[in-house]
C-alpha cells in the first residue's frame, strides 16, 4: 500500500535539515525551525494543537509553538521525522488520511521559497490523493467566496464551490489546487478563468480553513 504521507515527511525532514534552521517559508514569517516547530506541536501536543484552527486557543497554542522552537533545531527535525505512536493525527490508523496532504503542502512550503523552484512530476496515486482532499478542501475554503466556482483538475475530477455570483473556473494539478485552496496562492501554478475583478480577488482572498 503506498505510504505517500511518509514519503513527503521523510522527504520535508531532510530538506528541513539540507537548509537549516533559518531558510525562509512560503508561510509568511516563518522560517525552517517556525514550521518544523508548528509540526512537532500539531502532533505532540494535542492541548495546543487546537490553537491551529479554533481563534480561542490560538495565543496559547502560539506560546507552546514558541517554546518548543527554541529547542536544538536538530532535535525538531528528528522529533517531526519520527512522529509518537499515540499521536491523534499521525497513528498507523489515521497518517495517510490525515498527513498527505499536510505534508505535501508544508514540503513545498520550503521548497517554494527558494529561487528557481520547479513543480514535481508527481506520481498519479499521489495526485489522485491528493485531489479527493483538495475537492473537500475546496468546498470548505471557497463556501463563502461570492462566485460561482467550478474548480477543476483535468483527469482526476471537478467540484462546484462558492456562494453564488460570477462565474470562475479554477484549473490545475491536484497539487497545485492543494496549494491555491490552501492560501498558497502565490505559489500555486493554477489557471482562473472568468471575469477580471473577481478572478483577482480569488488570487488574494484568504483561504484555507
Amino acid at each position: 500500500m503506498p505510504r505517500y504521507a511518509r514519503a513527503e515527511r521523510e522527504a520535508l525532514a531532510d530538506l528541513l535539515l539540507d537548509l537549516g534552521p533559518d531558510a525562509p517559508t512560503v508561510a509568511e514569517g516563518w522560517t525552517t525551525r517556525d514550521l518544523a516547530a508548528h509540526l512537532v506541536v500539531r502532533e505532540r501536543r494535542p492541548d495546543a494543537a487546537g490553537g491551529i484552527l479554533l481563534p480561542p486557543l490560538r495565543r496559547y497554542g502560539e506560546a507552546v509553538r514558541r517554546r518548543v522552537a527554541a529547542r536544538p533545531y536538530a532535535e525538531l527535525v528528528a522529533r517531526v521525522r519520527r512522529p509518537p505512536v499515540w499521536s491523534p493525527v499521525s497513528n498507523r490508523f489515521t497518517d495517510e488520511l490525515v498527513n498527505t496532504m499536510e505534508f505535501f503542502i508544508h514540503h513545498e512550503d520550503v521548497r517554494r521559497a527558494r529561487p528557481g523552484w520547479l513543480s514535481r512530476d508527481l506520481s498519479n496515486g499521489l495526485q489522485a490523493v491528493l485531489w479527493r482532499r483538495a475537492s473537500v478542501l475546496a468546498r470548505l475554503a471557497l463556501r463563502r467566496f461570492p462566485a460561482d466556482l467550478l474548480v477543476q483538475a483535468p483527469g482526476f475530477g471537478e467540484r462546484t464551490a462558492g456562494r453564488g455570483g460570477a462565474r470562475l473556473r479554477l484549473v490545475g494539478a491536484p497539487g497545485e489546487l492543494a496549494l491555491f485552496l490552501s492560501g498558497r496562492q502565490r505559489v500555486a501554478r493554477v489557471q482562473i478563468d472568468g471575469p477580471a475583478t473577481p478572478a483577482e480577488r480569488l488570487r488574494t482572498a484568504s483561504l484555507g480553513f
